[in-house]
């Protein structure tokens, strides 16, 4: 039985962008609201005249509208269940469901999922999920039961972490914890790698899943190399450096906790290997202080901005960082280089970087282009999703 959604109305002429089937209704395309309509409903979109576009959850907000089908369709058991099964089938696709090797991958990618506003990552037999919206929030039991009934016994615990993703003026009174199960192991692998994942306290879900692809990439580049990993948080990259052979690993980051993380992660897989030490300080103060020591550099900073309005303070910022990983890194070195954030174009890093190169003065060519992994994928009408770049140069 189909259920009886209240309506939000579209301006006439404002439905374009949704009948190319972008996911987002924004605040100034709407012309009107049934009475009555909540924070977190699903609503039914629709034309001024009144026809069907789609059914989504409503939020007060610049985005209005979440688009979670352009079908009308009830939004119930059946429903979740669909949606993280071919999420599920993607995983298995691209090879990523093996649990002899790794054990860590992202299961839900919001648009990239046609599931806006949800993430879930795993980490072994622990999925972690997090609403971005209130919709997904007020959604979470319903999802989290259609979630261990598709992954059956490879999840055995769901910890819901979404005390800071939403937005603190809807009043949800949300706290993080286990809607399902309940664990402290929190050791996962990550291509025979060992890492402990802080779900808890741990930024994002705990871990960084979306690297991991470019971690591999490194670990090729690491042998009998001095490798600084900068920002180094879980110690990621150092661990796979070390696995590639490094000859030392240098991880920083102004995080004691970090700092502590990334030891412990050390430790799980090199225990006192002499060829790592990790140092907590400021990035810019680090780099000044050890000139041509290392000759594999990564930087791989948390996001410079987080909206529009800082968008220009945040490519100075990746300006000012390239030039100091330039000046510092030896002749015949490799940087890796990344950006997170969404609002930051390609283009727009990429000529951050070579605005710092020609000020640092050195030679640079390009060697890889990296961007996120195939368990975060990029709706093709949604083409805000591509948010991660990198590119690893060769400095002369």
């Amino acid at each position: 039985m189909m259920m009886s959604y209240k309506s939000v109305y579209i301006k006439k002429g404002k439905e374009e962008s949704l009948k190319r089937f972008h996911p987002w209704v924004f605040s100034g395309a709407i012309l009107r609201l049934d009475e009555g309509v909540e924070e977190g409903e699903t609503v039914r979109v629709l034309t001024a005249q009144g026809d069907f576009i789609a059914v989504g959850h409503f939020q007060v907000g610049s985005i209005a509208v979440r688009v979670l089908s352009f079908d009308d369709v009830t939004i119930d058991d059946a429903f979740w269940r669909k949606r993280l099964a071919e999420a599920f089938s993607v995983r298995k696709a691209v090879g990523l469901v093996d649990h002899g090797k790794n054990n860590v991958y992202r299961l839900v990618h919001g648009e990239g999922d046609n599931l806006p506003g949800l993430v879930i990552d795993c980490y072994a037999q622990t999925a972690v999920m997090q609403a971005h919206s209130v919709g997904m929030h007020v959604c979470r039991d319903s999802i989290c039961k259609a979630l261990v009934h598709v992954m059956g016994d490879l999840i055995a615990h769901v910890y819901y972490k979404s005390e800071t993703t939403l937005p603190f003026k809807a009043s949800l009174g949300q706290e993080n914890g286990f809607l399902y199960g309940g664990s402290k192991d929190d050791i996962a692998m990550e291509n025979g790698l060992l890492f402990h994942v802080d779900w808890m306290r741990g930024q994002k879900t705990g871990f960084f899943v979306d690297q991991r692809e470019n971690r591999s990439l490194l670990e090729r580049y690491a042998k009998d190399r001095s490798v600084l990993n900068m920002f180094c948080y879980t110690g990621g990259f150092s661990v796979y450096a070390m696995r590639g052979g490094a000859r030392l690993v240098h991880s920083v980051d102004s995080s004691a906790k970090a700092i502590d993380l990334t030891n412990k992660n050390m430790a799980l897989n090199f225990p006192d290997d002499p060829r790592h030490q990790a140092f907590c300080d400021d990035a810019f103060k680090y780099m000044d202080a050890n000139d041509d020591k290392y000759d594999l550099i990564i930087l791989d900073p948390p996001a410079f901005a987080k909206h529009r309005a800082a968008l220009h303070n945040a490519l100075k910022g990746y300006t000012r960082l390239n030039v100091k990983g330039f000046e510092r890194i030896r002749h015949g070195g490799i940087l890796f280089t990344f950006s997170c954030s969404q609002v930051v174009t390609k283009d727009q890093f990429r000529n951050a970087v070579f605005t710092a190169a020609a000020q640092a003065g050195r030679k640079v060519r390009i060697l890889h282009q990296l961007h996120q992994p195939a368990d975060h994928p990029i709706n093709i009408y949604h083409p805000e999703g591509e948010y991660l770049k990198g590119l690893v140069l060769y400095v002369e």
